[in-house]
């Protein structure tokens, strides 16, 4: 098998994490201010205990009418942050990274290593991956050498400019 980068390679690094006690407000108004879908919530030591996603956050609205009771007030990360939590070792690579994405409907992975946060990958990085590889499969067999069907031109790409 192709030796694929690593998910490191193309993760991000300087990620914006939350705190589950912090108000969920304010983290909403992060994730607007930042233009950012989700980010990590760790815990006191660094670990990652939580996802807090826009559609998280959309929970407030829908959990309004069954929550009127004044005295109950939901209003910390950890309250509304997603705990199920698909990572992605950072010993992986983006293989790997794209099978996940593709199977589980995921839009960004936690990279861990030793159950540390180290990064985020994305699909988007998973596809700026595979922008760079070379392409180096061979589409045509060897037996076919010197009589290569054509390729009609609706379906060329930059990649099988065979005319």
């Amino acid at each position: 098998m192709k030796d694929y980068p690593s998910v490191t390679d193309y993760m991000a690094t300087k990620l914006i994490t939350f705190s589950p006690d912090m108000d969920i407000r304010a983290a909403m108004n992060t994730l607007l201010k930042k233009k950012i879908s989700g980010a990590p919530v760790l815990n006191a030591k660094g670990e990652l205990i939580g996802i807090l996603s826009e559609v998280d956050c959309m929970r407030i609205l829908i959990e309004a009418p069954y929550n009127q009771d004044p005295t109950h007030n939901k209003d910390k990360v950890e309250d509304y942050m997603s705990t199920r939590i698909k990572t992605i070792s950072a010993d992986k690579n983006i293989f790997d990274a794209a099978y996940e994405f593709v199977h589980s409907g995921y839009k960004r992975l936690p990279v861990v290593e030793d159950k540390k946060l180290v990064g985020q990958i994305s699909r988007v990085d998973v596809l700026r991956a595979i922008q760079r590889l070379e392409p180096d499969i061979k589409h045509i067999p060897d037996s076919w050498k010197g009589r290569e069907p054509a390729m009609p031109d609706h379906k060329k790409t930059h990649y099988n400019k065979n005319a």
